[in-house]
């Protein structure tokens, strides 16, 4: 039987994993191969499931990050300024700004409307790196240099 398992492991490119003490063997593909398809072979561009780093990283990441570059702004500028003009002792002046700052970030984060908002674009800027295979932060890049030479 195992010889059998082997030769399709060989013909499909997965490998065998043991799943009970019996001896039966299962076929797994690997993880590369799962997520093939599209015109660069990196997904399938209108996908729209996540995996569980998607979810539970990637995306609360885009939150605070969008939080804190759209919607608290004057929060991150006057604990900024606040720190700069402390030195070592922000940490006992600057309560108030870092506390009107976590404020701001928790309302945004707790956010559902603003949560599902960064999820699409989110799903935008994967869909279209799954379609065109350059990421956003070359695209950026191109986009500058584009502008600078004309």
């Amino acid at each position: 039987m195992t010889i059998v398992v082997l030769e399709i492991c060989r013909i499909t490119g997965g490998y065998v994993s043991k799943v009970c003490v019996c001896g039966s063997y299962r076929l797994k593909t690997p993880t590369n191969q799962r997520r093939r398809g599209g015109p660069h072979g990196l997904g399938d561009p209108d996908d729209l499931s996540l995996r569980k780093v998607e979810e539970n990283v990637l995306i609360p990441k885009l939150i605070r990050e969008v939080s804190r570059q759209e919607k608290c702004t004057e929060e991150v500028q006057a604990f900024t300024q606040c720190c700069c003009d402390s030195g070592l002792l922000m940490v006992v002046k600057c309560r108030n700004e870092n506390n009107l700052l976590k404020e701001c970030l928790a309302k945004w984060f707790t956010n559902t409307e603003f949560a599902a908002a960064c999820k699409q674009r989110y799903l935008a800027e994967r869909s279209e790196y799954r379609r065109t295979g350059i990421t956003k932060k070359r695209r950026e890049y191109n986009q500058s240099v584009n502008s600078e030479s004309m």
